[in-house]
């Protein structure tokens, strides 16, 4: 019998070093790179921010440069039912967490770049995408599904490009269960952060949940001041680290932008790397936009006059020739709004109008709903969120105003850049990697910035961006054209993300 058990080991040994081989040769024989990108939640079935637009756009990319790329995201009740037309069911399974065992069925949409759905309605049937109490135990959920997925696709990634606190757990898993397996064992990861300040916290009972043993909480992989956190598992266990800008890649690594883990990317700074983020120039091309009123482009950009008059109209604001400027945002700290609004009234005394798209905390929000009232015909405040208007300001205004404390990239600046609206921007992250500041001497930037980050800065940067406004229709034109002929497509970036999955890959 002993004898018998010592010869199926071996058996069992062989046939995995054998098995291994193929997987290899396969992947060396193959010449497309494969790619799994994990997230939760994609442009255009779901998203609540920049996370959504990226993950959109950035497989779009590199699906046109030769890359086996597909997506995977929660199947969430708010995802319309006309993005999900012809879906299919792949198959279903049971995903063991240690005091629940859920269905996960796996749903598959064909397109130019597949999407695979995990859809749970006890995790995933909610109103909302995140804020829920058990928040600890979908992502947990929603990482394993990812990982036991893979044994039923005729997918075998060479990378999982995870993004963000929610997919931090199916970089631990990896690395201490699955990949302890042949099958997954040649699998590396890249993690992405979009944003280091949200960073998935949850009570230390969730080691109990999570089924992983107890060590990695003792040794510090997850434990993050007496709590775990699903971000530093991301940061600890992933193969390699990137971020949406070199800026944002260094701030981070300091106490001010680290929020704690400054210290870990320090240490890991090695297998750090910073990528800026791009947007889809076709889908926001003022040339062919349906949804603008007025085509225009870099050679004859006067069409701008056109949008702003209709968008005028539209909110009621004086339909004069008067600067307009916008901001489309978040209505948190984050964005500079603890600065503005201490000098609201000061920049109003200027001769321009104020145009406002947005939700965030309720304090911000009845400011600009106040300052709405206290400037008829001058400010519009739309306490909302609304695509095709959101499109009409970025084609109509003269100034896109993101005064950030901190910005990991920013995607409005870009999209303003494109559709000729010039950003006037605090030097920060991704904005100070998109946006110089405009020398009416040498002609050069496409921008106005400030430093310091207080009132006082912002306000210098508008005043320098009004006087430049004034100087006269043709050297603003120049500004205009120097912005709309900037290029932040994902051209350059999805290289990057090609040159480091091979580097992975072959490591």
């Amino acid at each position: 019998m002993y004898g018998f058990f010592r010869r199926t080991k071996r058996f069992f040994l062989l046939w995995g070093g054998f098995h291994s081989m193929i997987i290899t040769e396969v992947r060396r024989m193959g010449k497309d790179l494969k790619v799994l990108i994990v997230a939760s939640e994609s442009a255009p079935f779901i998203k609540s921010g920049g996370l959504g637009d990226v993950i959109g756009s950035l497989p779009q990319a590199l699906r046109k440069k030769g890359v086996d790329v597909r997506v995977v995201i929660p199947r969430h009740m708010s995802i319309k039912d006309e993005t999900m037309y012809g879906v299919e069911l792949i198959g279903e399974f049971d995903v063991h967490l240690q005091w629940r065992t859920q269905r996960a069925k796996i749903l598959r949409k064909n397109g130019d770049v597949p999407v695979y759905f995990i859809e749970n309605d006890f995790y995933f049937g909610r109103g909302g995408l995140y804020g829920y109490g058990d928040d600890n135990e979908r992502f947990a959920f929603f990482g394993k599904a990812v990982l036991d997925m893979l044994a039923m696709l005729d997918f075998y990634p060479d990378i999982l490009h995870c993004n963000d606190w929610q997919t931090g757990p199916v970089c631990m898993y990896l690395k201490e269960i699955y990949g302890k397996m042949i099958y997954y064992s040649k699998i590396k990861t890249l993690f992405t952060i979009h944003n280091l300040q949200y960073q998935g916290c949850f009570d230390r009972s969730t080691m109990e949940m999570l089924g992983v043993p107890y060590y990695c909480y003792e040794n510090g992989n997850v434990e993050f001041y007496g709590r775990v956190s699903y971000m530093k598992m991301g940061l600890i266990y992933a193969d390699h680290l990137s971020t949406v800008s070199e800026t944002y890649a260094n701030e981070i690594q300091n106490w001010d932008f680290g929020y704690g883990m400054d210290g870990i990317l320090r240490s890991r700074s090695n297998v750090l790397s910073g990528i800026l983020n791009g947007i889809d120039y076709a889908a926001n091309d003022p040339a062919t936009d349906k949804r603008i009123v007025c085509p225009f482009d870099a050679v004859h950009p006067e069409g701008k006059s056109e949008n702003k008059r209709a968008l005028q109209q539209r909110l009621g604001l004086e339909q004069r020739d008067v600067p307009m400027i916008a901001m489309i945002t978040r209505l948190v700290d984050q964005k500079g709004l603890d600065i503005l609004t201490f000098v609201l009234d000061e920049m109003m005394r200027r001769d321009i109008q104020f145009v406002l798209l947005g939700t965030g905390e309720a304090r911000f929000e009845h400011i600009f709903r106040n300052m709405e009232w206290g400037y008829p015909g001058r400010v519009s405040a739309n306490i909302f969120f609304d695509e095709v208007l959101a499109q009409q300001i970025y084609a109509s205004a003269d100034f896109f105003l993101m005064p950030s404390r901190f910005e990991p990239c920013g995607l409005g600046q870009m999209f303003s850049l494109r559709y000729g609206t010039v950003p006037i921007v605090r030097k920060t992250g991704g904005l100070a990697d998109t946006i110089t500041h405009y020398n009416p001497e040498t002609k050069e930037g496409n921008g106005f910035l400030f430093e310091t980050y207080d009132g006082g800065g912002l306000l210098w940067a508008i005043e320098e961006a009004l006087r430049t406004y004034h100087m006269g229709r043709e050297e603003w034109l120049h500004v205009v054209k120097n912005a709309m002929n900037c290029n932040y497509s994902w051209e350059r970036s999805a290289e990057k993300y090609i040159s480091l999955y091979e580097k992975l890959r072959n490591s």
